[in-house]
């Protein structure tokens, strides 16, 4: 079953964020209404981090697939057999789990894994070390065997090493969770006290370490921006400016109708000539009406959704575009 269901309801903020929802309600719309609409820096600055975070969970996931796939290509036959059985089995399907969570699932992305496998990579990579330097002894005399497994290790070049987690994980430290960052972020102070003992006196750099300050920015998110953003991109296709745009137009529209109707009248224009006048009528109706409801029919019909003033999107998530079509002709 695909992991982008067809699902009769609107998608939830951790669907947003995890690129699982379609236009106008995908991630990038969501970014552009908490810069534009939502008109507060602490929201943009919340979204930064927990996708910075989620930035960094991705690096380690990475960085540990990596590593077992390097070690696994480049464990000789002689090695201790416990060894070798310690590392087709370490944490497959732990990590199948968490890879499955990672696409298809609703809930939280769980990072306990991750960071499990960061710190039990260490005593395997160890014993991985010793045994190589006691077996290479006796393979002088395999050149051909020995170049050709050679080969195939450097198939498999580790792209992503440890003091890039490291700099990953000061990264998100430094940009948002100290005292005096240029986008510091509003936590409590135990979350940011916590943090930076973990990563700069205890040494610790897994995804673990940014559990309770992505909880908190995904929580207030949730509670005091999403709301309105769902509100703005699944109940109307307009923004405010153009709403405003729209409103200046139908009140022009009302008073040149009107204006034309009287000077016909008193002109002694004929009843075929005065029925024209219902056009500027009609269209004022149509502005008042998109600019109280954020909604212009003709763009709903379209298929068309404004995400920047005068720039457009087409409406790809089918429970949105129904709803919006609901609206538009009713």
């Amino acid at each position: 079953m695909s992991c982008k269901d067809f699902r009769d309801r609107l998608p939830t903020l951790h669907e947003v964020l995890s690129r699982r929802a379609e236009p106008p309600v995908d991630l990038f719309n969501f970014y552009i209404y908490m810069r534009d609409q939502a008109q507060s820096v602490d929201f943009v600055i919340d979204l930064d981090l927990w996708l910075d975070i989620m930035q960094h969970t991705s690096l380690c996931r990475l960085y540990v697939r990596e590593l077992r796939r390097s070690i696994l290509v480049s464990t000789p036959n002689e090695f201790d057999k416990n060894t070798k059985e310690k590392l087709k089995n370490f944490k497959e399907g732990e990590e199948g789990d968490y890879l499955r969570s990672t696409m298809c699932s609703d809930k939280d992305i769980d990072v306990h894994i991750v960071a499990s496998n960061l710190h039990n990579y260490g005593p395997i990579n160890a014993e991985l070390n010793n045994n190589r330097n006691s077996t290479n002894k006796g393979r002088n005399r395999e050149s051909c065997i020995s170049s050709e497994e050679s080969h195939n290790s450097s198939e498999v070049t580790q792209t992503i090493n440890r003091k890039d987690i490291r700099a990953s994980a000061e990264r998100v430290l430094y940009a948002y969770l100290i005292q005096g960052a240029e986008r510091e972020v509003a936590l409590p102070s135990h979350i940011l006290r916590g943090i930076a003992t973990a990563i700069e006196v205890d040494g610790r750099d897994d995804p673990e370490v940014f559990d309770e300050a992505r909880d908190y920015v995904f929580q207030a998110m949730e509670r005091d921006a999403y709301p309105g953003f769902l509100q703005a991109k699944a109940l109307g296709n307009i923004i405010p400016l153009s709403s405003l745009l729209r409103l200046l137009l139908g009140l022009l529209s009302l008073f040149a109708g009107l204006w034309a109707g009287f000077t016909l009248i008193f002109l002694g224009a004929t009843r075929s000539k005065r029925t024209w006048v219902f056009i500027p009528f009609l269209i004022g109706i149509y502005c008042l009406y998109a600019h109280q409801y954020f909604l212009d029919p003709i763009l709903v019909i379209i298929g068309l959704s404004e995400t920047t003033f005068l720039s457009y999107m087409r409406i790809r998530e089918p429970y949105v575009k129904k709803l919006l079509l609901k609206r538009a002709l009713w």
